[in-house]
C-alpha cells in the first residue's frame, strides 16, 4: 500500500494540538482536557492539561469491560527457568488489584514513590500497574543493580515502599537480590518504611522482621479479605513514574513519564509505527528495568489490547541461538522489537541461520531494531534469513517512543540502509552546528528536536527543572538536544551516526565512528566492532576499531585486521587515518545492549573512569585493557 505518512506528517505540523487532541480520543479519560497543550505550564508546556485519568484502568479494566476478559494479555515464556504463564486480562485485573490493595494496606498513597527492583518476571508487570492504578510513582530499578547504585535511586525519589524478588537468573549463576538491597537500604539516606519480597525457588532470601513482608502471603491475606483497590484517579500530568539513566558520567537522572501524554503516544504508536491490531501477540524482547520494558513490554501492548509477551532469557544460551525463533513460532509472534545487540549475538552463533528453519514463522510479519545503531549488514543477515521486513528505529529513554521510524500502519516507506527513516509526528527534528544554527541537507551536526516535545517525551526530570534545562535545553536554545549527531537525507531521512562524543576529531576533520563501524561490519568474518577516537600527539584523535569475529572463524587475526582497515581506507579514505583494528573477545556493553564506547575510550587514553553501573559483565575491561597494553597502549 501506498504510504500516508507524508500526509499524516504535515496534519501534525498544520495542527499540533487538533492532531494530539484526535489521538486522544482512543483513550478513556475520567474527565477530558481543557487544553490539549498548555503553552504557560511546566518546564516547555503540558500536555493534555485539566485531564484527570487512570493509566491501569486504560491497561487493563477497559478490555475486561469491553470483550477481552478471557484473552491473553502477559504471556511469560521463561526458557532459564524452563516455565511459561498465561494471565488472561481479568486475571492480570485480578492480580493487579490485589496488589494494589496490599500497597494501600502498607500505607502507599497517590504521589507516593515505590521502587520496583525485580527480574523480567510478571510480578515486575504486575507491580507497575499496580502503582498506576493507585496513583503511585514507581521507579524500576533493573534487577541486580550493584548496592550503591540502588542507593542513589532509593534517595533519589525518597521511595515509601520496595517490591523485589529474592533472586534473579543469568545463565549459569543465581544473582540474590536481597543481600544488594539490604546493603542499598544501609547505605541510602532515606529509609523506605517497608519491603514487599517475592520468593523465588531458585533461592529464597532471608526476611528483616518487622520491615520486610512475604508477597504470597500478603496477597493470599487481601484475597481471603476480600480487599481490592479501585482506581484512583489522577491529573494526567502527575507523574507516571520516574525511570533514571544510567548514570555512567555522574549522578543518574531522573526521566519523569506522565500519565497523560504517555498513553496517547503509546496507543498512537502500536498501530500508526508497529503495524499491529488489538488481539495480536507483540513481542519486545527487553528487560521491564529499561524504557523499552516500560513502553513496550508493559504500557503500550495491554492500552491498545494487544497481548504482549514477557520473556526471561537470552539470545543465545537459553539453550541456544534458536530461542527467539521458538517464542515467536510458539505464541504466534506477529511483531518484535529487540536490539541489533541481539541479532550481532544470533548471528555470530548462526551465521547461516539454520536454527531459523527449525519453526514455523508464517505469522511473523515485522522486525523492529533499536537501542544501538542497526549496522546495514545485520538488517540485511535479518532479512535474507526471516524474509520479513527489518525495520531500524530509533528513541530514548527521555522520549519514551521513536523519535524517528518507519511507521508500518501508515504504510511502510522505503528502507535506506543506516538510517532509522523519517521523523514521527511531533518531532521537528534539526541539524544545528555549536552555535545552533541550522546545517545543510546532508551536513553532519547535533540532532536537535524544536519545542514542544511531543506527548510522552519527559517533561522534566525529578525535582531538579534546573538540571533538565542544563542537561538538555540550554547548549541550543528552543530545542531539546538528543545528544546524538547526524544529518538528514533529500528524502528527509534521518541518520544518527554516532552520540555527540563520538563524533571525533582527527587532523581538524570532523568523523563519525558510526560510518566506519558500518564499513568494518560488512567485513563477513566480523560478528560485531566498535569504533572509538583515541587520543594522539600529532593529530589529536586517531580512531581506533575493536573487532568480535564470528563463531568457528579460523582464519590468522592479523589478517583479518589488515583487511578491515584496508576496507576503510577504500570506503572511506584515507582522510579517516584508520590504521588500528585490535581482535578482542566480548565488547563490553550495558544490560540493555549499548556499547560502552567511553568507557573504552578512557582506558585507551589511560585515563581513570568510573565503572558503568549498567555493565553486563565487568571482566570484560579487563580484556580490553589487556589486548591494549599488548599493542603498546596504556590501557
Amino acid at each position: 500500500m501506498a504510504s500516508r505518512y507524508r500526509e499524516v506528517y504535515e496534519n501534525w505540523q498544520r495542527d499540533p494540538e487538533g492532531f494530539w487532541g484526535s489521538a486522544g480520543e482512543d483513550i478513556d479519560w475520567v474527565k477530558p482536557a481543557d487544553k490539549v497543550f498548555d503553552p504557560e505550564a511546566g518546564v516547555y508546556g503540558r500536555w493534555f492539561a485539566g485531564a484527570i485519568c487512570n493509566t491501569c484502568y486504560n491497561c487493563v479494566d477497559r478490555h475486561v469491560e469491553r470483550g477481552r476478559a478471557d484473552q491473553a494479555a502477559l504471556i511469560y515464556d521463561s526458557p532459564i527457568t524452563g516455565s511459561q504463564k498465561t494471565y488472561s486480562y481479568s486475571e492480570l485485573l485480578d492480580e493487579v488489584q490485589t496488589l494494589g490493595a496490599v500497597m494501600q494496606a502498607h500505607g502507599v498513597e497517590k504521589g507516593d514513590r515505590v521502587i520496583i527492583y525485580m527480574p523480567a518476571i510478571p510480578q515486575a508487570a504486575i507491580a507497575m500497574l499496580a502503582c498506576a492504578r493507585i496513583g503511585a510513582i514507581h521507579s524500576v530499578v533493573f534487577g541486580g543493580f550493584a548496592a550503591a547504585e540502588l542507593a542513589t535511586r532509593i534517595d533519589g525519589c525518597k521511595a515509601k515502599l520496595v517490591l523485589t524478588a529474592s533472586c534473579g537468573i543469568e545463565p549459569g549463576r543465581i544473582v540474590e537480590y536481597k543481600p544488594l538491597l539490604d546493603e542499598a537500604i544501609e547505605l541510602s539516606k532515606f529509609k523506605p518504611e517497608g519491603v514487599l519480597l517475592y520468593q523465588r525457588e531458585q533461592a529464597r532470601a532471608s526476611m528483616i522482621e518487622g520491615r520486610d513482608h512475604d508477597w504470597d502471603a500478603e496477597m493470599a491475606r487481601a484475597r481471603g479479605e476480600g480487599r481490592k483497590a479501585p482506581c484512583v484517579d489522577v491529573a494526567a500530568t502527575d507523574p507516571l513514574y520516574i525511570l533514571y539513566t544510567s548514570g555512567t558520567t555522574g549522578e543518574p537522572k531522573g526521566v519523569v513519564r506522565d500519565n497523560g501524554g504517555h498513553m496517547v503516544a503509546l496507543y498512537w504508536s502500536m498501530k500508526n509505527i508497529y503495524g499491529v491490531d488489538p488481539g495480536e501477540v507483540y513481542w519486545a524482547a527487553s528487560d521491564v528495568g529499561w524504557v523499552v520494558g516500560h513502553s513496550y513490554i508493559v504500557y503500550a501492548p495491554l492500552l491498545h489490547g494487544n497481548t504482549s509477551i514477557l520473556f526471561e532469557g537470552k539470545p543465545i544460551g537459553t539453550p541456544d541461538a534458536g530461542v527467539f525463533w521458538r517464542v515467536i513460532w510458539e505464541h504466534k509472534v506477529a511483531a518484535m522489537f529487540t536490539a541489533p545487540t541481539a541479532f550481532r549475538a544470533i548471528k555470530k552463533e548462526d551465521p547461516e541461520g539454520k536454527f531459523i528453519r527449525d519453526y514455523d514463522l508464517s505469522n511473523f510479519r515485522t522486525l523492529f531494531l533499536a537501542g544501538e545503531r542497526a549496522d546495514p549488514d545485520t538488517i540485511q543477515w535479518a532479512e535474507k534469513h526471516l524474509e520479513v521486513p527489518v525495520y531500524d528505529h530509533w528513541w530514548q529513554t527521555e522520549t519514551g517512543w521513536a523519535i524517528a521510524g518507519n511507521p508500518v500502519g501508515l504504510g511502510a516507506l522505503p528502507v535506506k540502509y543506516g538510517s532509522p527513516t523519517v521523523p514521527m509526528p511531533g518531532y521537528d527534528i534539526k541539524i544545528l552546528d555549536d552555535q545552533c544554527n541550522e546545517m545543510a541537507t546532508g551536513e553532519t551536526g547535533a540532532i536537535s528536536v524544536k519545542l514542544p516535545l511531543p506527548p510522552s517525551c519527559l517533561p522534566t526530570l525529578w525535582n531538579n527543572d534546573v538540571r533538565f534545562k542544563e542537561s538538555y535545553l540550554n547548549d541550543y536554545p528552543g530545542y531539546y538536544m538528543t545528544s546524538d549527531a547526524g544529518f538528514v537525507d533529500e528524502d528527509g531521512y534521518v541518520y544518527v551516526m554516532a552520540r555527540t562524543d563520538d563524533i571525533i576529531n582527527v587532523a581538524g576533520h570532523r568523523l563519525s565512528t558510526g560510518g566506519m563501524e558500518e564499513v568494518i561490519a560488512t567485513h563477513p568474518d566480523v560478528a560485531e566492532c566498535a569504533v572509538i577516537g583515541m587520543a594522539d600527539q600529532l593529530k589529536g584523535q586517531v580512531p581506533a576499531g575493536f573487532i568480535v569475529l564470528n563463531s568457528g572463524v579460523e582464519r590468522a587475526e592479523g589478517d583479518i585486521e589488515g583487511e578491515v582497515v584496508k576496507l576503510v581506507r577504500e570506503k572511506i579514505g584515507p582522510v579517516a587515518a584508520f590504521k588500528l583494528a585490535m581482535t578482542v573477545p566480548r565488547l563490553p556493553k550495558t544490560r540493555s545492549g549499548k556499547i560502552l564506547r567511553g568507557t573504552m575510550r578512557k582506558i585507551a587514553d589511560g585515563e581513570d573512569y568510573k565503572m558503568p553501573a549498567t555493565i553486563d559483565d565487568p571482566v570484560i575491561l579487563d580484556e580490553i585493557t589487556a589486548v591494549l597494553k599488548g599493542r603498546g597502549y596504556p590501557g
